[in-house]
């Protein structure tokens, strides 16, 4: 395994472990190669902006070369491009740069976390990281942007050959178009599951309240559930991220409701008898169809980070769920929908979470966080949320967007409760079906008999 060090002049290098034990199923001890370090920066950059080498992959050329992404920046004539640098080994002890660089995007940047790996178009299973390219196969480069503490993602081509990747749309490059997440999460990195074919995401979530209070409580950040990734073969534009199928089991005792009719500027409560500060939700939405084809330039320049959140009103939306509220709404955490309308009849669907009003406490970063999501014909508006007393994570459209917030309730972290929410002025909502799950801690759960079921 690789990793960054740093040594005693803040020069930024990669060196090497191996475990101790390669027959420990878990791999828990691990070693320093005493050929530390293994790779040193290239002299075309600066020392310290070298780091986070990606899994390598074989050259399809030749088997036993391995190939290795990381992570830099170029400064020169006042670019300041990303930059992602390629280096085949066949020991992992010695390292041959490759002639130019893989891919680079001006004004994006140092990359962090440099991540790549291929997807299959059919969206049916994870590939390994040393899959060749092919006509059914587009390569995903990820890149974690130090300027804005957010990770981007781009679908393209790789030509191993010329170490070249190329993205589909040049508008949504990396850094510039879609992202892993609208919200708290950064420094994410993949791994294949061969046992289950697929491809597993871990992001970080750092704390969104103040140092005084991490230091206080005596931790801070956590890893987020961990996601699989495939690529979203109904709009072809973007991939789809999902809560490991894993997480199904610390479901207990579940809630139903169905037809739920959410009247404009109404809220409506879900009875649970239990706390609702460790749930999950899933629910399907279905607007009034006769208000969207009689709105008509309504809310075309919608912004959810710029927007009044979930308080603010306009034709079609906002509407759906507030999470970790106390019984007066005085703490709420909104996990919303808004549609805009363009004057030829398209409509736009915006996913959002709102935090402004999710605590009492003064001291923590609170905004209103999304952006749209591909909503097809047909489909209904469709949510899943992960609630974990401080942490939500949602996602829309079967994982076509995630949002995830740190968010630190007060009065309702001991009795949160859930509420449907419309605050469209001219659309009523209706509920067809949200299903509520209280979950139960991971400590709870034997690596044993799970690892029996599933293998």
């Amino acid at each position: 395994m690789l990793y960054t060090g740093s040594t005693n002049t803040t020069t930024q290098v990669q060196c090497l472990v191996v475990p101790t034990n390669p027959a420990d199923p878990l791999l828990i001890h691990w070693h320093k190669h005493e050929a530390n370090p293994v790779l040193i920066p290239p002299p075309s950059i600066l020392p310290h902006d070298f780091r986070d080498p990606t899994t390598a992959w074989t050259d399809p050329s030749d088997p036993s070369t391995f190939l290795v992404a990381i992570g830099s920046k170029d400064d020169s004539s006042n670019r300041h491009a990303g930059v992602a640098y390629v280096y085949a080994t066949r020991d992992f002890l010695s390292y041959k740069l490759l002639p130019d660089v893989l891919h680079r995007v001006e004004g994006t940047g140092m990359w962090e976390c440099i991540d790549f790996f291929p997807v299959s178009v059919d969206g049916q299973a994870g590939l390994d990281t040393s899959e060749k390219a092919g006509e059914r196969i587009k390569h995903i480069l990820k890149a974690s942007l130090d300027d804005d503490r957010h990770d981007y993602y781009a679908i393209g081509r790789y030509d191993a050959n010329e170490n070249k990747w190329v993205p589909d749309d040049a508008e949504k490059d990396v850094g510039i178009g879609l992202r892993y997440d609208w919200g708290k999460f950064y420094a994410a990195k993949t791994f294949y599951d061969h046992h289950k074919r697929r491809r597993v995401l871990w992001g970080w979530v750092g704390e969104t309240d103040s140092e005084q209070t991490d230091v206080s409580k005596g931790w801070a950040s956590i890893m987020s559930i961990p996601r699989t990734i495939l690529f979203d073969s109904k709009t072809g534009s973007n991939l789809l991220f999902w809560p490991v199928e894993e997480v199904n089991f610390l479901r207990a005792k579940s809630y139903e409701f169905s037809s739920i009719d959410v009247l404009p500027g109404s809220v409506v409560p879900l009875n649970m008898p239990a706390n609702a500060a460790q749930i999950d939700i899933e629910a399907e939405f279905e607007v009034e169809k006769m208000a969207i084809t009689m709105a008509v330039e309504a809310d075309v320049g919608y912004n959810c980070s710029t927007s009044n959140g979930a308080s603010g009103r306009g034709l079609l939306g906002p509407f759906g769920l507030l999470v970790l509220a106390d019984k007066d709404l005085g703490e709420q955490t909104a996990t919303y929908f808004y549609l805009s309308v363009s004057v030829d009849g398209t409509t736009q669907t915006h996913f959002c979470q709102d935090e402004t009003r999710s605590s009492r406490a003064s001291d923590i970063v609170k905004r209103v966080v999304g952006y749209t999501v591909p909503v097809l014909h047909g489909e209904m508006l469709t949510v899943r949320i992960l609630v974990d007393h401080s942490i939500v994570e949602s996602f829309a459209q079967g994982g076509r967007s995630a949002i995830t917030s740190r968010v630190y309730p007060t009065k309702a972290f001991h009795s949160a409760k859930v509420f449907l929410f419309n605050n469209a002025t001219a659309a009523s909502v209706t509920a067809k079906s949200i299903k509520i799950w209280e979950m139960e801690s991971t400590f709870k759960q034997n690596y044993e008999e799970h690892a029996y079921q599933f293998s």
